[in-house]
């Protein structure tokens, strides 16, 4: 009796697992999908309008007069990058988000971001770097900042609500900082630091989006793969500890990982606005309880770029930098997040 128990438990369980394996396979199948139609639409749309037919043709290799240099050297390298960010960003904003337990702890808020943004308005503006030397800055600022909070937070352990604390004092006090280096800056580097600190992927070339292409399979890739310990840390210190969670490693690890993939991608596209922080709600939110939301807010990382980036060129009145789109969307979620929490502060 009690053997036919433990069978009919064990194949209950595995069919659970296998349910859960094909929720996970359908949910990043539609994903992709999304994410391919929002390439088609980037590579379709322009100036003139390009058929699919020949954008296949060109991906191809074929030459297709009119259409291979607008789809090869104009919009190919922004969709690329378009990806590649958003999914930085998606899962940078989601591992901070996932090891905090707070929705409100994204490198847009904690100051990791800006910190990134001040280093490369300084290197733009006093020191006049452009290019490579503006980014290597950027990611520098962004990793010293991150440890900066970090050690600042830690008090026998590293505390959530102290952690965002003290990230949106440094990103006020850095805020301030780019504030006062733009107003003494003059007109032909003003331009270059307000273009890059809106965020954008205007004028993407393939080469620029290597850096963040290596930094998403070296750093995002192990993450990833180890998402059993990133889950295990979300249900608390105590159960990690339990189910042998090297805690200090696996948290420090996890938050240089995250860093080093929001300052890669903030160094070659800017601090794209929002993504890290909405990419996290959506993911936990389709994929339901008990799953790991890591890939889904990779993947919803590149939708929101590469639809805001369209929205931004082809949808609105004028044409407006992908970070105005997101920021647009983002910030009524912010508000929304903060009331929510107030009340339940309240109750």
């Amino acid at each position: 009796m009690s053997l036919s128990v433990h069978t009919d438990a064990t194949a209950g369980l595995a069919g659970l697992r296998r349910s859960r394996q094909k929720a996970r396979l359908r949910l990043v199948t539609l994903l992709l999908s999304l994410v391919a139609a929002g390439v088609g639409l980037t590579l379709m749309t322009g100036p003139t309008m390009t058929p699919p037919g020949d954008v296949l043709r060109v991906l191809a290799g074929q030459d297709v007069p009119g259409a291979g240099f607008s789809v090869l050297e104009l919009r190919l390298p922004r969709a690329v990058l378009s990806i590649l960010a958003g999914m930085s960003f998606g899962l940078g904003g989601v591992i901070f988000q996932t090891l905090l337990r707070n929705p409100l702890a994204s490198p847009d808020i904690i100051g990791i971001s800006a910190g990134a943004s001040a280093a490369a308005v300084f290197a733009i503006v006093i020191l006049g770097w452009s290019g490579m030397a503006v980014s290597v800055a950027a990611v520098l600022a962004g990793i010293l900042v991150a440890l900066l909070i970090y050690g600042l937070a830690w008090r026998d352990g590293v505390s959530g609500a102290r952690l965002i604390l003290i990230g949106i004092g440094l990103s006020a006090m850095l805020d301030s900082m780019i504030a006062y280096v733009l107003s003494r800056a003059p007109a032909w580097s003003l331009q270059d630091a307000l273009r890059w600190l809106t965020g954008s992927v205007n004028g993407a070339t393939l080469a620029e989006a290597v850096p963040v292409f290596v930094a998403l399979v070296l750093l995002g890739g192990p993450l990833i793969w180890r998402r059993d310990t990133l889950e295990a840390l979300r249900l608390g210190d105590d159960a990690a500890a339990a189910l042998g969670v090297p805690l200090g490693w696996a948290k420090l690890g996890a938050v240089l990982a995250a860093v080093g993939l929001i300052a890669v991608a903030t160094a070659v596209s800017g601090p794209i606005a929002f993504v890290a922080f909405l990419s996290g709600p959506i993911a936990k939110r389709i994929a339901g309880p008990g799953r790991s939301p890591l890939l889904a807010a990779a993947l919803i990382g590149a939708l929101l770029v590469l639809l805001g980036d369209y929205a931004g060129q082809h949808l609105l009145p004028g044409r407006y930098p992908v970070g105005v789109v997101t920021g647009a969307l983002g910030a009524p979620y912010l508000i929304y997040l903060i009331i929510r929490s107030h009340r339940n502060g309240a109750d």
